[in-house]
């Protein structure tokens, strides 16, 4: 593992725990090992560290769904593909997928901008998945950004309670969550009016 490799990591850690504003350069030197000048010579800044953190999950992120994405299969199989991918992506690396769903909006312009453009478009994929089901029947809902919403804030709690020594897996967090939810898309016909 190479010095920013280290330093990224370590800072992930703390950025997690302490939260992005709450962690300073000292602190950060003093878990190295370092001294906190010494850390200008592998980092420009802290703003640094978390733009690489929330990019690197964020390509993770968009990666495994481009490769559900365009799979030639019913809506219903391919939100449950989309699920899963998002599962393992959220489960490879909880800690950093803590910082970067909550520590995102710690960046700033222009980076913020094309960071929210990024998850507009992830969401938008998931949006598109379920109108696809929608408009061939195989969902009963008429709002997909609700649900698409209400998927995601499901899958996005995961970092918060996975243990890779837990009970379940990543493949079978994923087919729980993905028939759990994909049985309230098909079997129950909602109207959501305030999403």
């Amino acid at each position: 593992m190479s010095r920013k490799e280290q330093i990224d990591q370590v800072a992930t850690s703390l950025f997690r725990s302490r939260g992005f504003a709450a962690t300073t350069m000292r602190d950060l030197a003093l878990e190295l090992g370092i001294e906190a000048g010494s850390l200008y010579s592998h980092i420009k800044s802290k703003e640094d560290i978390l733009q690489r953190v929330c990019f690197k999950m964020a390509d993770a992120f968009v990666a495994a769904f481009e490769q559900v994405q365009n799979k030639a299969v019913p809506a219903s199989e391919k939100l449950q593909l989309a699920v899963a991918a998002h599962v393992r992506v959220l489960t490879q690396n909880p800690e950093a997928a803590g910082v970067f769903l909550n520590e995102w909006k710690h960046l700033s312009e222009p980076t913020l901008s094309k960071f929210s453009q990024m998850r507009h478009r992830y969401e938008e994929g998931f949006r598109e998945i379920v109108r696809e089901g929608i408009a061939n029947g195989e969902f009963r809902v008429t709002d997909e950004k609700f649900v698409v919403l209400t998927l995601l804030s499901s899958l996005n709690w995961l970092h918060t309670w996975y243990k890779p020594e837990g009970k379940m897996n990543p493949d079978q967090i994923a087919d729980y969550l993905s028939n759990l939810l994909l049985n309230g898309l098909l079997n129950t016909e909602l109207h959501a009016q305030n999403a």
